[in-house]
């Protein structure tokens, strides 16, 4: 493996059934750089975070992060490098009956043996990153959807992960909220040293903040490449895609035989 990527994924294939999801993914992750994974839904983009994270197994083709093939692990060994990982789920993901202290330290008591007054002061810097230290002793049910996404982040960053993956952080924030996570996002990528995954459907919040952009349809990566390059592509998908556009590559419906088949009108 390259010393430069963090990630490296091989012509990697998964199915749901006999629905082929992945169809060849080729993909490589440098280290300290936010990389976007973008594409329309059910391309597998959240799927391709479960097969880094070792939660789903490639039909063919191998993930690679740190050196470490991450299907070929036994639980140990796949329990240690998921420690070093954070994940911030597309919708949070808090426990309902924690506070928001409780739910930053929860993997900090789940994983080290870390006596209470060093948990008190990691959570409370992790919190302070995000802005919610005075928030420590709310419930996640006094939380707006954009602080939730908040603690949500201090708890991905609570284990000091070498990578973390952001599954869909835009999504359904206001504005204000949206361009706040973009940036704290950016800004903790740089300050920690980390490697950031960023799966969205939000262009132009992503173009901010990523280095390098990943565009996926129909199981493979169909362009790829810095941020500037993206903005000014040519190519069809990507110019869609950074447009907004209706009519292009991407289309609207789920592949169906005929309409009037199903309304038996025609065989």
């Amino acid at each position: 493996m390259s010393t430069e990527n963090l990630v490296e994924i091989h012509n990697l294939h998964y199915a749901y059934g006999e629905r082929e999801i992945l169809k060849g993914i080729h993909l490589s992750i440098p280290k300290g750089k936010v990389v976007g994974l973008l594409g329309s839904s059910g391309c597998g983009k959240t799927t391709l975070l479960r097969l880094i994270g070792g939660q789903a197994v490639p039909a063919s083709g191998h993930v690679k992060v740190a050196g470490q093939t991450v299907h070929e692990l036994g639980n140990d060994a796949l329990y240690q490098l998921r420690r070093k990982m954070g994940m911030m789920f597309q919708a949070g993901g808090l426990f309902s009956d924690l506070s928001v202290f409780d739910n930053v330290a929860f993997p900090l008591r789940e994983h080290t043996d870390l006596p209470e007054p060093m948990i008190r002061d990691l959570v409370l810097m992790k919190l302070h990153a995000v802005g919610l230290r005075g928030a420590r002793n709310l419930m996640t049910g006094e939380l707006s959807g954009g602080m939730a996404r908040r603690v949500a982040l201090a708890r991905a960053i609570a284990l000091d992960p070498m990578l973390i993956m952001y599954d869909e952080p835009f999504a359904g924030l206001d504005p204000i909220s949206l361009d706040a996570i973009a940036n704290i996002i950016r800004r903790l990528n740089d300050a920690l040293g980390l490697t950031s995954i960023v799966v969205t459907y939000d262009i132009a919040e992503s173009l901010k903040i990523v280095d390098y952009a990943v565009f996926i349809d129909n199981g493979v990566v169909v362009a790829e490449g810095p941020v500037e390059e993206i903005r000014h592509s040519n190519h069809p998908f990507v110019h869609q895609f950074v447009h907004g556009e209706e009519d292009g590559p991407v289309g609207f419906h789920f592949p169906a035989r005929p309409l009037g088949r199903d309304f038996g009108l025609t065989r």
